[in-house]
């Protein structure tokens, strides 16, 4: 029974890591919007997360192409595969941030981000019952 909940919240920090991160990648894509030739970014959540999910270690590491790449987790604390997102409509100055489609991303995001909250609140109680007996 520990084990399963020791699981699920570890499960749970990953998730709520990962979205708080999303939503700071795509918050940085609405700040710059009007930035000349600024690419907008985001990652795979759900790959993200597998992957996540299956290192040993429970740290997520970062990933290098090539060995003179520097190591640095200021910029991307989880290490994770930050991608340039593809421009529907590309702007005259070089800018592929799509105000719609980012807007999009960051409810959809903040929203699933609530529910996993919601969820970690609801078994918190839930053994808080089981524990005073009601």
């Amino acid at each position: 029974m520990v084990s399963h909940l020791d699981t699920e919240f570890r499960f749970l920090q990953k998730t709520l890591d990962l979205r708080a991160y999303r939503q700071q990648v795509l918050a940085s894509n609405i700040a710059n919007a009007d930035t000349p030739n600024y690419k907008a970014r985001d990652f795979d959540f759900a790959g993200e997360l597998s992957r996540a999910t299956d290192a040993q270690s429970g740290k997520l590491e970062l990933r290098t192409t090539s060995s003179r790449h520097l190591q640095s987790n200021q910029d991307n604390p989880l290490g994770v595969d930050l991608r340039y997102r593809a421009s529907l409509q590309p702007s005259i100055d070089g800018n592929t941030v799509d105000m719609d489609v980012e807007r999009a991303q960051f409810t959809d995001n903040a929203i699933h981000y609530q529910f996993a909250v919601d969820r970690i609140t609801s078994r918190v109680k839930n053994l808080l019952t089981a524990v005073q007996g009601q």
